[in-house]
C-alpha cells in the first residue's frame, strides 16, 4: 500500500511536507518492496508522561506492543517481533511517515536503528511534540 505516496497534485510543493526535513528525505524513501520490514500502526491514544508518550497497539498476531515517543537525539530502538526481526541482522535506518491530521501534509524521518527492546522505542522530538497534541493517529515504519 503506497498510502503516502499517493499525494494531490492540487496542493502546492510547499503545501506537501510538514517542513524541509520531510521534503528532503521523501524522495529516499524505499518501496516498499525493497524495504527488509513495512509495519504500518493505527495509534488510537496516545498516553501523555512528564517526558514522553505511550500508546498500546495490538499486532496482526493479537500481541499487545508498547510504543514510546520521546524527544532527545533521534534514534530508534525496534520491537522484535513487530518487525520480524527474529535472527536477522540489525537494520541500519527506519524511515518514519505520518500524515498531519489539520493539515494533511507529510512528516518524514529516517532514524538510525540503536537497537531491539520489548517495546518500540522512538526518540524524536517533532515526532513527542505532535504526538503530545495528538496531531497523528498512524505511522508508518519502512525498515532498511
Amino acid at each position: 500500500m503506497h498510502y503516502y505516496c499517493r499525494l494531490s497534485i492540487r496542493k502546492k510543493k510547499n503545501d506537501l511536507f510538514f517542513d524541509s526535513v520531510s521534503e528532503k528525505l521523501f524522495p529516499d524513501i524505499p518501496e516498499s518492496a525493497s524495504a527488509i520490514a513495512k509495519v504500518f500502526l493505527n495509534i488510537e491514544q496516545f498516553d501523555i508522561g512528564q517526558s514522553y508518550v505511550t500508546a498500546k497497539i495490538v499486532n496482526k498476531y493479537g500481541d499487545k506492543v508498547g510504543l514510546n515517543i520521546q524527544g532527545g537525539r533521534p534514534g530508534i530502538e525496534l520491537q522484535e517481533s513487530l518487525f520480524r526481526l527474529q535472527g536477522k541482522q540489525i537494520p541500519k535506518h527506519v524511515f518514519v511517515l505520518t500524515r498531519i491530521k489539520d493539515r494533511g501534509n507529510l512528516l518524514v524521518r529516517k532514524l538510525p536503528v540503536l537497537g531491539i527492546k520489548d517495546w518500540l522505542l522512538i526518540y524524536e522530538d517533532t515526532l513527542f511534540l505532535l504526538a503530545v497534541k495528538d496531531r497523528y493517529d498512524e505511522i508508518e515504519f519502512r525498515v532498511v
